[in-house]
């Protein structure tokens, strides 16, 4: 017997036994009726006030058997959470299927009942056979049988980067975990517990808020018990599995951690802008294997980890990779950003040659045309070559009277923010942004106005664009996004975003640079076909210390003339 099925096994009769106890509290009332009842029917307890006390102990105990079957009935009707995933059909993925079942078969377990993918750098079992699966349709073939093995979820990105024997060797002790878990003494403590935590979310709707607090008591009672039986159930699955890849094994859990650091890196840095744009990059997984090469050739401890790559990718497994890789990048907008979970005409998929000019471009004269709207808001002057004295003065708190590139007195600006200094360049131009932000005094006042105007703007577009399709109508584990990348970012931390944009929309326009992509960082500048790398230093002087001298010798250098209009969107 492997190590931890012991432990696992007396765990889960803790578990049960805290069943039981709910089940006696809720029998209790009901058992002293039924004595009070048949001892006053024998005559034992004859005279007052046993009449009144039998009849009040009765009415108690029909209430009690009332709210326990109904706090049992949610309990064991409940829809459990379920992890969105791709399914992953036998017909689409043979070769894969065919592997987990020789692993079943050398470590003496039952097969998992289907497979399916998560855009995750994880791998885990996963029970579908609760009842309540099947009435939602959450869940139909086999896998949502009675007494059915449970789901292999796969990571997406293992597939991608991963070769054959380095995902066999990982996904041994996931597989091995269906032996532990066909034990029925395991399998019911977590189904009370799935079940429990499931009531917990239906204690959330109106009329029901009841339910939550028993529900939250019981799993508070076996919540050691039940992530000692897990912990448990994991030793005697490694334990099952020592005998399948345990060297390779060793090897292949470095890329899992290298896999991980690439794909939060692909989805912070190159999938979160676009999905702000409306935009969904189709192939994340095959990206992911740009993404790990690039930091395989920066990072010196992944040295020597490309040359795997000449070997039979995992992804060979799968009939149609590209089209499974394309529903796993969809399903990891929905998750992580909560787009919609059908492509539409505001939610298109992108390709990795276009995303250059369709994201990045895009994304930098969005924000430059941002940036010039918050400068109108505040009543900078785009046409004035010193202050107009003898303009009537507007008040404060109405700079929308007054038309962009007009000159105004500084009492036009709003109430709390610096005087906006004259600029004598018109239209969208990077001079204007450098006029405006420059501050002999240091203290940052344009900066900080303009920087609270822009963290406005962007939250009022927030608001109107409205929750994503399906985003925020579920509930619990079921809403989306599950796991939101959208970084908290402060008002200058914007603003150094939006001038940065405004420089590389200057430098495209008028220097010859092109929007490009960096695996790892996202949107970049690229100049003669090369990286800049050195704006941000120079941006952030503009923008903390009010200081131009050092943007202004970069864009010299360059030849970039901030005084020339730029394209906006």
């Amino acid at each position: 017997m492997e190590v931890g099925v012991p432990s696992a096994r007396s765990r889960a009769l803790a578990v049960l036994r805290v069943r039981s106890r709910a089940l006696a509290v809720g029998l209790l009332p009901a058992a002293l009726a039924v004595v009070l009842v048949a001892a006053r029917m024998t005559g034992r307890l004859a005279g007052d006030p046993w009449p009144a006390v039998t009849l009040a102990v009765c009415a108690a105990a029909v209430v009690v058997l009332l709210v326990w079957g109904a706090f049992a009935a949610v309990v064991l009707r409940a829809s459990p959470a379920v992890t969105p995933t791709v399914p992953l059909s036998e017909s689409a993925a043979p070769d894969l299927y065919r592997l987990v079942r020789d692993l079943a078969d050398r470590m003496d377990v039952p097969a998992p009942s289907a497979i399916a993918l998560t855009p995750d750098c994880d791998s885990w079992l996963e029970d579908r056979t609760h009842a309540a699966h099947r009435r939602g349709g959450r869940s139909a073939g086999p896998e949502s049988q009675p007494g059915a093995a449970p789901v292999l979820v796969i990571g997406s990105p293992f597939l991608w980067w991963m070769r054959v024997a380095e995902l066999r060797a990982v996904l041994a002790p996931v597989v091995a975990g269906t032996g532990p878990s066909a034990h029925p003494d395991i399998a019911d403590a977590r189904g009370f517990v799935r079940g429990l935590d499931a009531a917990v979310d239906v204690g959330g709707r109106p009329g029901l808020g009841w339910i939550a607090g028993p529900a939250r008591l019981l799993l508070r009672l076996c919540r050691v018990d039940a992530a000692e039986m897990e912990r448990g159930v994991a030793a005697a699955a490694s334990d099952r599995a020592q005998g399948v890849d345990y060297g390779l094994r060793i090897v292949a859990q470095e890329q899992v951690g290298l896999a991980y650091a690439g794909w939060d890196r692909l989805l912070t840095r190159v999938a979160l802008p676009a999905w702000r744009m409306g935009r969904w990059p189709a192939h994340l997984d095959a990206g992911v294997v740009s993404a790990l090469t690039e930091l395989s050739r920066r990072d010196r401890l992944a040295e020597g980890f490309t040359s795997r790559l000449g070997e039979r990718p995992a992804c060979d497994l799968l009939d149609q990779p590209g089209a499974i890789d394309e529903a796993t990048s969809l399903l990891a907008a929905r998750l992580f950003h909560g787009g919609p979970s059908e492509p539409g005409p505001d939610w298109s998929p992108v390709d990795w040659t276009a995303y250059p000019e369709e994201v990045v471009d895009r994304k930098w004269r969005t924000e430059a045309a941002r940036l010039h709207s918050a400068l109108d808001a505040l009543s900078a002057p785009a046409g004035a070559a010193a202050p107009a004295v003898s303009a009537p003065a507007v008040p404060a708190g109405a700079p929308g009277k007054t038309a962009p590139g007009t000159p105004v007195p500084a009492a036009a600006a709003p109430a709390g923010t610096a005087p906006a200094p004259p600029d004598a360049f018109t239209g969208p131009t990077l001079e204007r942004v450098l006029g405006y932000l420059t501050d002999p005094a240091g203290d940052g006042a344009p900066g900080e106005a303009l920087a609270g105007r822009l963290s406005g703007d962007l939250a009022r577009e927030e608001r109107a664009s409205g929750p994503a399709d399906g985003a925020g109508k579920a509930r619990g584990a079921d809403a989306v996004p599950l796991f939101p990348l959208q970084p908290p970012r402060s008002g200058r931390d914007l603003l150094a975003d939006h001038v940065t944009a405004m420089v590389c929309c200057a430098a495209v326009d008028s220097a010859g640079a092109a929007p490009g992509l960096d695996w790892l960082d996202g949107p970049v500048l690229l100049v003669g076909g090369a990286r800049r790398s050195d704006l941000a230093p120079r941006v952030l002087s503009l923008v903390e210390d009010g200081d131009p001298g050092p943007l202004r010798d970069w864009l010299a250098d360059l030849g970039v003339r901030p005084e020339k209009p730029v394209r906006l969107v």
